[in-house]
């Protein structure tokens, strides 16, 4: 696991990297396409929600495809797949010189990059023992925050003098803006080079036999109760990306946040949350249950995101959101470990079904939480906190011991 792991971090790093760099960007690089190509400003809104949300829900459908996949052909070709598409998408993103490229740009970074997450938590599946599982996701999910919070500060990035290169008869446009998904593709094209030197496949030769009949019904018994820590993760994903689609406005309007404030909010949610899912995951090993944790981690959200109705300080609202981010920290790991005990049918296809719950609850976060803003400032967080304690509370009800069948190599 050693030797492998730091380049399977590359791996998710990069891809992460190309999901963070589009949040500061996308809004200005939308505008002057939408704008350049007759849209009107009252469009314009509904244009960079569309875009936020299509590469989520490309991501919904794709990633229990590639995780089925995975545990048929094996790992490694897919998170090559994966980075790949990924630089690709990253190089049209940068070269579009219209909404409708722009539209293609994402769906193809969606259905692409969506490979990576699952066949990568599948992968420290079939290399830990059940023990140390939580450990391995933790890691995982700590460079996934990495990778965001880089891929915001790499969107901020654009020289000062404004570039407009037109080529391919009118087919490609290259300007400032374009300069860090560039940088992003090069980055994945350096990762995917090692990938393809010195990580190899991880999945037994034996793991990808067809199962036998009574296989099957064991397969269909445990899947349905897949749907309930895949619930979880909808849920999760739900809280975190209300928060997240409704802040800018909400501390603009309430407290007067510009960019720099608004970013550094932004860095310490993401921040905490990189630290955190290691630390933890390594302290409460054998200290506490993996439901134990999901209910201290619903009950942190409630609590860090219910605070941020009455914080006004920079301190007040940074200690909600780190309240907030440490009780995520405790979500993700444990969600990703406890699928990988449950599903029977193969860690990649029981992993890809948690990438598309976590991008379900992407994609639905931050349309319910822009509804509920314009209703009411404070309604998103009051929802939100509400929804997460009373998860917290039923899940800290839940007994009885994780069941066995995890790969104990």
């Amino acid at each position: 696991m050693t030797k492998r792991l730091p380049v399977l971090l590359a791996c998710l790093f990069v891809v992460m990297i190309g999901y963070g760099i589009t949040m500061p960007v996308l809004p200005f690089y939308g505008e002057r396409l939408a704008l350049a190509g007759g849209a009107s400003r009252g469009s314009l809104p509904i244009h960079i929600a569309l875009l936020t949300s299509i590469y989520a829900l490309a991501q919904f459908v794709f990633a229990p495809i590639w995780g089925r996949c995975s545990d048929k052909i094996g790992r490694r070709w897919l998170l090559l797949i994966g980075i790949a598409g990924s630089a690709v998408a990253m190089i049209l993103f940068g070269v579009s010189t219209s909404l409708r490229m722009l539209y293609v740009a994402r769906i193809i970074g969606g259905i692409l990059s969506s490979a990576t997450l699952p066949v990568a938590s599948a992968y420290v599946a079939d290399v830990t023992v059940t023990a140390d599982r939580s450990k391995g996701m933790a890691w995982l999910g700590s460079c996934a925050s990495l990778g965001g919070i880089a891929g915001l500060a790499l969107g901020g990035i654009s020289p000062k003098s404004d570039l407009h290169v037109v080529g391919l008869l009118g087919c490609i446009m290259v300007s400032s803006l374009s300069i860090p998904f560039f940088a992003a593709a090069g980055l994945m094209l350096v990762v995917l080079v090692a990938a393809v030197l010195w990580l190899p496949e991880s999945l037994p030769a034996r793991a990808s036999v067809v199962p036998t009949h009574r296989t099957r019904q064991g397969t269909a018994r445990i899947s349905r109760r897949l749907w309930i820590p895949l619930g979880l993760a909808t849920a999760g994903q739900f809280g975190l990306t209300i928060f997240e689609g409704t802040f800018a406005v909400y501390a603009q309007q309430k407290m007067g946040y510009g960019p720099s404030g608004l970013a550094g909010t932004f860095v310490v949610c993401g921040s905490v949350m990189a630290v955190f899912q290691v630390v933890l995951a390594w302290w409460l090993s054998g200290r506490a249950s993996e439901l134990g944790q999901l209910a201290a981690g619903f009950s942190l959200m409630g609590m860090g995101i219910t605070l941020l109705l009455f914080a006004r300080s920079l301190p007040a609202v940074l200690g909600s959101v780190a309240t907030l981010a440490t009780g995520m920290a405790l979500i993700a790991p444990n969600l990703s470990a406890l699928i990988s005990h449950w599903g029977t049918e193969g860690a990649g296809a029981a992993l890809g079904l948690q990438s598309a719950a976590n991008s379900l609850g992407q994609a639905a976060g931050p349309i319910v939480g822009s509804l509920l803003f314009v209703w009411r400032s404070g309604a998103p967080y009051a929802l939100a906190g509400m929804l997460m304690f009373g998860i917290g509370i039923v899940t800290a009800r839940e007994k009885g011991p994780i069941p066995e069948g995890g790969n104990s190599s």
